[in-house]
């Protein structure tokens, strides 16, 4: 079991409205992969939350860990694009800042095998309080994933610095690794050495660092390990930092090793990245192929 822990919303674009939210692109794929993945989030009594609920039956993703908020609106996120790259307008405040603490979700929190998330969803404190006992309440053998996602203002130095504490497998790109660095002072021109530093400082297992079209890097404190990616034509990179965390965490689950790892994550991640939005539909054909590619231990 995956649960992705979070936001859930739409993502307005100009060619029309995607589902969006990391917690739900990361659970998406990790569905995709075979696994029976959850998303964790609160959406409003609205149009746009009976929509959203509508479309994760369409794709056959578990949604009973969707709580129900009858006060606030569904989530729901202004993009724009500058240079090919999406900037955000995150509408606030939204059903996802007040997520609950309830018997349900310790019940999911003791089960799953894995949880992803994130810094935007912690921006207001009831959820933020929220998602660290669900933390709390895992297994000491979940896998427990932080994907940053750095959006300003919605983030602090011990905001970030309290998950990192909860965190095995710590992911981030290559524009926030410096950011996140600086907030604990940590300096070194070298993207492996930050790395090293970050893994030592909280006691992380592993490091992963996405650098779009030039694939990723990780480290588990004993090696560093690159992989080039894949080139593909890019519709738009909504979602493939994602794909990338959703694929690592399949993985490591299987005990895959980190060049395996990283190959895998980055053929996710390119996909996303030709496809509009951050949940592409994939016919069965190509989920073939993909799964392929991704079931053999290395």
């Amino acid at each position: 079991m995956i649960v992705g822990l979070g936001e859930a919303l739409w993502d307005i674009l100009p060619s029309g409205k995607h589902l969006g939210g990391a917690p739900l692109n990361f659970s998406y794929i990790a569905s995709l992969l075979g696994n029976h993945a959850l998303i964790a989030t609160r959406v409003g009594t609205d149009r746009l939350g009976g929509e959203l609920r509508s479309e994760l039956r369409r794709r056959n993703l578990d949604a009973s860990g969707i709580q129900t908020d009858r006060e606030l609106p569904t989530g729901a996120v202004d993009v724009k694009f500058h240079n090919g790259q999406p900037e955000y307008e995150i509408r606030q405040p939204a059903a996802w800042d007040a997520l609950e603490w309830t018997s349900e979700w310790q019940e999911m929190a003791h089960k799953c095998d894995a949880v992803c998330f994130g810094s935007l969803a912690q921006r207001a404190f009831p959820s933020r309080s929220t998602m660290l006992k669900f933390l709390e309440s895992t297994r000491p053998d979940c896998l427990r994933v932080f994907d940053i996602n750095l959006r300003k203002p919605f983030y602090s130095r011990e905001l970030i610095e309290s998950s990192l504490r909860l965190t095995a497998v710590l992911k981030l790109n290559d524009l926030e690794l410096p950011q996140v660095a600086a907030l604990f002072n940590l300096r070194d021109d070298r993207i492996a050495e930050l790395m090293r530093q970050l893994l030592h400082r909280f006691g992380l297992k592993i490091v992963l660092v996405t650098r779009g079209e030039h694939g990723a890097i990780a480290t588990d404190g004993s090696q560093v390990i690159e992989h080039p990616g894949f080139a593909v034509a890019v519709s738009d990179t909504i979602g493939a930092g994602d794909a990338f965390s959703a694929a690592s965490t399949h993985c490591l689950l299987r005990g895959m090793s980190l060049n395996k790892t990283l190959e895998v994550a980055n053929r996710w991640a390119s996909w996303v990245a030709s496809q509009p939005g951050g949940m592409p539909v994939m016919g069965d054909g190509l989920r073939s192929q993909m799964l392929e590619t991704a079931s053999v231990p290395a």
